[in-house]
């Protein structure tokens, strides 16, 4: 496999201005997805698509190649497949070629290199089309509406038990971090997703991501529990 991971980070937010290059734990929030692209082993190459000028200075800074989103593809209406397909007609134009795209999203920066590298072999070993990480539901009690109907999703509210004893479905929360996926498919399919699809399990307390102030400070803090100390340094750049 040739994989190159793309960071999607345009410059117009309307929930949180200016977030992917807001201090996070002492770095601009893009740098830390940057750093753990890079040092994912299985990765080849690691790209920011983007329209904004300080994006790129960052993203150029911090050792990611550029590709320079059109207007028309950084929209709020555009949608994440069409920066990858962008993305991968930049990187076949300059002779990359990647059978693989590893799509990064900066505003989920709580994921480890190693589950990236976890990734790319279970999509390798397994024969899968593509991938996303995804955390069990196990832990929830969820719940669905029919019209006015409400019904327990993933247990039995009459026989409500212990949580340990019951018999549970695999339910999984797609976390939105990271997902992989085959060129080839992608741009049959337009979506990210396709053929046989797989996940790559991560910790619960990483689904969680920032579309707003409360959610940057939510996740600036499990970043710094839980991650800050194992992270590679974004500011290294290669010899």
């Amino acid at each position: 496999m040739n994989i190159h991971a793309v960071i999607p980070a345009r410059g117009g937010s309307k929930g949180l201005p200016g977030k992917n290059i807001a201090d996070f734990c002492g770095h601009p929030l893009l740098a830390w997805t940057i750093a753990q692209a890079r040092k994912c082993l299985a990765v080849d190459g690691v790209w920011v698509s983007t329209d904004d000028g300080a994006i790129a200075e960052i993203a150029l800074k911090y050792g990611a190649g550029l590709i320079e989103r059109p207007a028309a593809l950084s929209t709020d209406t555009a949608t994440s497949e069409s920066a990858l397909l962008h993305a991968a007609d930049v990187l076949q134009d300059l002779g990359q070629t990647p059978t693989h795209l590893l799509f990064l999203q900066a505003t989920s920066p709580l994921r480890e290199p190693s589950e990236l590298d976890a990734a790319a072999g279970t999509l390798r070993d397994y024969n899968m089309d593509s991938l996303f990480s995804a955390a069990p539901a196990e832990d929830f009690c969820l719940w669905t509406q029919v019209g006015g109907q409400l019904q327990s999703l993933n247990y039995d509210y009459r026989a409500r038990g212990r949580r340990q004893d019951r018999p549970h479905e695999h339910m999984w929360i797609e976390t939105g971090s990271f997902y992989l996926t085959e060129v080839e498919g992608l741009r049959r399919t337009q979506n990210r997703l396709h053929g046989r699809i797989g996940i790559q399990q991560v910790e619960p307390w990483k689904v969680f991501e920032i579309d707003s102030a409360e959610g940057f400070e939510l996740c600036r803090s499990l970043f710094a529990s839980r991650l800050l100390s194992s992270m590679p340094n974004p500011s290294l750049q290669p010899s």
